[in-house]
């Protein structure tokens, strides 16, 4: 052990019996186990928030879409034929897990009471219902088939309680085109992602239909959606997919169109987007509070042993070495309040994301509850972030030691 370290650690052990320092001291490690407690409960609720919102956006439009590259922005899309050559290399691509047909129509449907417009998205038997059965509140999903067309929908708890509709009933939807077409539908099931702009246009439905309506062949559906294993190699994998997809030109002269989520609904991730920089803003701020607060600690643990100081400078240690001590000890303190913030910050985190105790507004938040998302990385970065800039800022203090001459310390009594 070397002297620095066997010095810092005999000035700690006395500072926690009756000493000036030790009130400081204290008030320091809590203001650095605060600072943590902020910027873990911070980090894991902007994560959380953001992981939420893209997974429900996602659940409706996917990661990626292949479409009619017709300049349409409405839901009347221009058929594409699902039997692409370049599709059998799109799913080869490495971070691909699932690609799946779908068709959009827009339809009007009328109850006994109520009308609501909304859009049918039409699936095929390859659909993943994946986040649909993590949001399913009542009945249950449909099965397809190659052969067979379904009646059965799923519609959104929005959609129910606005137009009064129960699992099992049959409701009527109509289509405005030339000439005018209607199809009757059944609830098979109610979901719920609370994502209200969402809930309140879409329904899911048997592709068929769409196919029949728009007088369609077998194989025309309005395009894929593709999944990707990583969201965050979403710009990548759709270059990747534009570079195979993008390419093929029809005899029309018309062409494939790849559109990430992030393109298709901009607002939203760019609303997404400025939750990181609020962020960030926390936790610079809170390293800085920490920062102050351990170099007023500091200052004040070199006042208390300015006499030791003198001694030590007396019998020939240098100023770099007496640094070295306070920094130690400093560095301590820090380690202890990282302890307590981890601890502390966990366990807050813990308890919503398992039970849910604080709520938000569904209709602002599009969430009833704060969400949470823990992530090792992220832990382990703001402790090692925490710590180094902590003793970086307390660098510049220290230097006060090189003022302390030992001639006034040493008669100082």
């Amino acid at each position: 052990m070397s002297i620095e370290n066997f010095i810092a650690k005999r000035l700690m052990s006395k500072s926690s019996g009756s000493s000036l320092s030790r009130p400081f001291i204290r008030i320091t490690t809590v203001a650095v186990a605060l600072s943590l407690v902020i910027m873990i409960i911070s980090i894991a609720v902007v994560t959380g928030f953001k992981k939420e919102i893209s997974e429900k956006t996602i659940g409706f439009g996917s990661h990626i879409q292949i479409l009619n590259y017709d300049g349409n922005r409405s839901y009347e899309t221009q058929p594409i034929s699902k039997n692409q050559d370049c599709l059998p290399k799109v799913k080869a691509i490495n971070g691909i897990h699932h690609v799946q047909i779908f068709a959009l129509k827009p339809g009007i449907i009328k109850t006994d009471t109520d009308i609501q417009g909304v859009v049918i998205k039409g699936i095929g038997p390859d659909f993943d219902w994946g986040f649909f059965k993590r949001s399913l509140v009542e009945g249950e999903v449909f099965e397809l088939s190659d052969t067979v067309t379904t009646n059965k929908t799923l519609i959104s708890k929005s959609l129910a309680l606005l137009l009064r509709l129960k699992v099992g009933d049959k409701y009527a939807m109509f289509f405005v085109q030339n000439p005018p077409r209607q199809r009757l539908f059944t609830v098979s099931g109610i979901y719920d992602t609370k994502m209200s702009e969402f809930d309140k246009v879409f329904i899911l439905g048997d592709i068929r239909h769409i196919q029949k309506l728009n007088d369609w062949k077998e194989d025309q559906i309005s395009g894929f959606e593709i999944l990707v294993d990583d969201f965050d190699n979403i710009e990548d994998m759709t270059l990747q997919v534009d570079d195979i997809a993008g390419l093929v030109f029809f005899e029309d002269g018309s062409r494939l169109k790849v559109q990430n989520i992030i393109e298709k609904y901009p607002t939203i991730f760019d609303w997404l987007g400025l939750q990181d920089i609020n962020a960030i803003i926390l936790i610079v701020i809170m390293v800085v509070v920490a920062g102050i607060n351990m170099i007023s600690g500091l200052l004040i643990i070199i006042l208390e042993r300015t006499k030791m100081i003198g001694v030590l400078k007396a019998m020939g240690a240098a100023n770099p070495l007496i640094r070295r001590i306070f920094l130690i000890q400093s560095g301590i303190i820090v380690i202890r309040g990282l302890i307590f913030g981890n601890l502390i910050g966990l366990a807050i985190c813990i308890i919503q994301k398992e039970f849910g105790i604080i709520k938000l507004d569904e209709a602002s938040y599009y969430l009833s509850t704060v969400p949470i998302h823990l992530n090792v990385i992220h832990i382990l970065l703001l402790n090692i972030g925490t710590f180094v800039v902590t003793i970086a800022m307390l660098v510049v203090p220290s230097m006060v030691i090189s003022r302390i001459s030992p001639e006034k310390t040493i008669k100082f009594d």
